[in-house]
């Protein structure tokens, strides 16, 4: 059937941010467009428009509405369409992501680059697995790690065509590359780790609070939706532990003790140089053995262990020589890709490659 003919895709867009914003100038611009945009919501204001697509002056739209979100409200209109629908949530709500079994069983497709529903309570997650299961609605996730890349598609397929994983590797966050391409290239000496931080922060690479990145925890979550699709996508039971949530990742925090529970990230910067020679001493370690630090993520599949932290590589491993910037790099380690692994790398961050994951979702829908 060519796209002329295919029936329209209505999309429901709840979040309207940078990467919701690049979504819609993204979808607006596919020519002889499979989608017809009926919804917007962002956290103050919504739209609702069913007969005529929502166009080019959606902000001037949505800023005029007087009509505040309404999910309840938005599941019953979106209901009425009698139509294929695809709710896109680009939050990072744990409120809405709750809302995805609901809109699954009402037959809507879920795409979202919210990484809460797929890392959280395993409750959510399950429940998100069984409804999808009975209604056929698709829930997609691409954009939930690794923004852009092609990570979850190909894990997918690995699992689905019988491919047995043994491991998978990677340097996940952007904020943790970026800090350690600089901090440690394999001479051991360099910029202080606290001016690094710094840096990063003034570039808006972290987030406003530092410790949000260092603590690892957006590692663990990634890690934990990879495990994940591991397991639910497996013909057999595999090695790996059942993660509650991504709180069950052994995860190495790289947040000195003594700065646990700093406030502000001003605070926490002022106090960061504290802790230099102590980070320092771990670069020179790594060099004499001619290594690189590394944050990384691993789902060891065979070891039955999934664990985020700083690991030593050596400076010809593709983790010390193909990253630049704030690109993330992963390795599939499987059956079939060995002893060379499978490796996916880009840009892992960033509003429009984020944007491009959700779409490129969309675009699975047709």
């Amino acid at each position: 059937m060519s796209q002329a003919t295919q029936p329209k895709i209505y999309v429901a867009v709840v979040g309207v941010g940078l990467v919701g914003s690049e979504l819609i100038s993204q979808l607006l611009s596919i020519p002889s467009s499979p989608f017809h945009l009926v919804s917007l919501s962002s956290s103050k204001r919504t739209i609702f428009q069913d007969k005529a697509p929502i166009g080019a002056d959606w902000k001037s739209l949505l800023d005029s509405s007087s009509e505040k979100p309404d999910f309840e409200k938005l599941t019953q209109n979106l209901a009425k369409l009698n139509q294929r629908v695809a709710v896109v949530d680009n939050t990072s709500s744990e409120e809405i992501a709750t809302l995805y079994p609901k809109w699954l069983q009402a037959g809507f497709n879920v795409i979202t680059p919210n990484k809460k529903a797929y890392s959280g309570d395993d409750g959510l997650y399950e429940a998100i697995i069984t409804t999808s299961k009975a209604s056929g609605a698709k829930f997609l996730n691409e954009a939930t790690v690794g923004a852009g890349l092609p990570v979850i598609s190909t894990l997918k397929e690995l699992v689905a065509t019988g491919d047995k994983i043994d491991k998978i590797e990677g340097v996940f966050s952007g904020t943790m590359s970026y800090i350690f391409n600089e901090f440690s290239t394999g001479k051991a000496d360099g910029p202080k780790f606290s001016e690094v931080v710094k840096v990063a922060r003034e570039k808006g690479y972290t987030e406003p609070h530092p410790a949000d990145d260092l603590n690892g925890f957006d590692v663990a979550r990634k890690l934990t939706i990879l495990s994940r699709t591991i397991s639910s996508g497996s013909a057999t039971s595999t090695s790996l532990p059942n993660l509650k949530s991504f709180a069950a990742v052994k995860t190495a925090s790289l947040i000195p003790s003594a700065l646990e529970g700093i406030p502000t990230g001003d605070e926490f910067i002022a106090r960061l140089p504290e802790f230099d020679d102590e980070f320092a001493k771990l670069r020179t370690e790594a060099s004499a053995e001619g290594k690189v630090l590394r944050f990384v993520g691993v789902v060891d599949v065979s070891g039955g262990q999934v664990r985020a932290g700083l690991e030593k590589y050596p400076t010809s491993h593709p983790f010390a020589t193909s990253l630049g910037g704030s690109d993330n790099i992963i390795m599939f380690h499987t059956e079939r890709y060995s002893p060379r692994p499978l490796i996916v790398q880009g840009a892992g961050a960033g509003a429009a490659v984020t944007a491009m994951g959700v779409l490129g979702d969309l675009l699975k829908l047709i």
